[in-house]
């Protein structure tokens, strides 16, 4: 799909540069400098004196934004876009990026409410009901809320559902498919960023249990990082040759038991052999319930939470535009 920048978008100025960063997940200090240096954009002016950008703004700032997702230079990126406004061409429309969209400050169904619905949608098999519910989530709620208030406690009160009888184990698996296939179908939306630290995120050996794994994944892909997300039940030895050949920053591994959690101390003493070695981090139910392990386990353990552990991750890997002071 294209969109010609004179007929089909709408050059109304209406947007803050609040709601454009939101939008297009480009930092407000970045999108001044491209002003200034490179004049990408002319924004007007509020009543109030703020700068106001329009929908062509939007697709202008998502387009270039893919151009240096692409590999190229931001003055390579100004230059093509002047010289298709010049040939009257055709802006592509890039990808748009999943939660960007501005999200009410107070939504009007609490998440706790979604995601009851969403379980008894679920338990019934019920698609074209959850279908609506996890829209209407998405339309109101940012990712972290989507995911950490409104998927985890539907599937928490589905595993107690399954572990007193209430529902078959059948149904557990359906409702399990069904949101680890919503989950694949965020994280594939969002760009694969070439020039971003690259992380793989998986599962240690033994370990079936992979949605909250992929949920990991999937925060960290929104936040900017270069994500391959692995799967379940990763052969060590494999996932070190990987390793070797693609030259990751850092190795992430989820366990849920206690055998799964000390396979992973096998794999630090791997990964420590490749030059440069990347950086080993892990987590997951069998840690939180087993404290003790994280002494035992080689590596860093990033967290108890799935939001505190993309904080350890950027304290780690300083992501770019992510401020890296607070606790240690």
């Amino acid at each position: 799909m294209t969109s010609t920048f004179a007929e089909d978008i709408s050059d109304d100025p209406k947007y803050t540069i609040k709601s454009v960063c939101d939008q297009t997940g480009i930092l407000p200090v970045t999108l001044r400098a491209w002003e200034r240096r490179h004049e990408v954009l002319n924004p007007q002016r509020g009543d109030n004196r703020y700068r106001l950008y329009s929908e062509r703004d939007v697709a202008t700032l998502r387009w270039i934004k893919n151009r240096l997702e692409s590999g190229i230079s931001i003055s390579s990126a100004v230059a093509e876009l002047r010289q298709l406004q010049k040939n009257g061409g055709q802006l592509e429309a890039a990808p748009v990026i999943p939660f960007s969209t501005p999200k009410p400050v107070m939504p009007p169904v609490p998440p706790a409410e979604i995601a009851h619905k969403l379980y008894l949608a679920l338990i019934e098999h019920n698609e074209e009901v959850a279908s609506k519910l996890l829209h209407d989530a998405y339309e109101m709620y940012d990712l972290q809320t989507y995911i950490l208030q409104t998927l985890i406690p539907a599937l928490v009160e589905i595993g107690e559902a399954w572990a007193t009888g209430v529902i078959p184990v059948a149904t557990e698996h359906f409702a399990s498919v069904y949101i680890r296939g919503n989950l694949m179908t965020i994280f594939q939306a969002y760009p694969a960023r070439t020039s971003a630290p690259f992380v793989l995120v998986g599962c240690a050996p033994t370990e079936l249990h992979e949605i909250g794994s992929l949920m990991f994944a999937v925060m960290l892909r929104s936040v900017g990082y270069r994500v391959e997300y692995l799967g379940p039940d990763l052969p060590l030895d494999d996932l070190v040759d990987y390793a070797k050949y693609e030259h990751p920053a850092m190795v992430i591994m989820a366990a849920t038991s206690l055998e799964s959690a000390e396979l992973i101390d096998h794999l630090q003493e791997k990964l420590s052999k490749l030059k440069p070695a990347p950086i080993l981090g892990y987590g997951g139910s069998a840690f939180n319930q087993q404290p003790e392990l994280i002494d035992r386990v080689k590596g860093t353990f990033l967290g108890y939470t799935l939001d505190s552990a993309v904080e350890t991750v950027d304290r780690l890997l300083k992501r770019p535009g992510k401020s890296t002071s607070g606790k240690k």
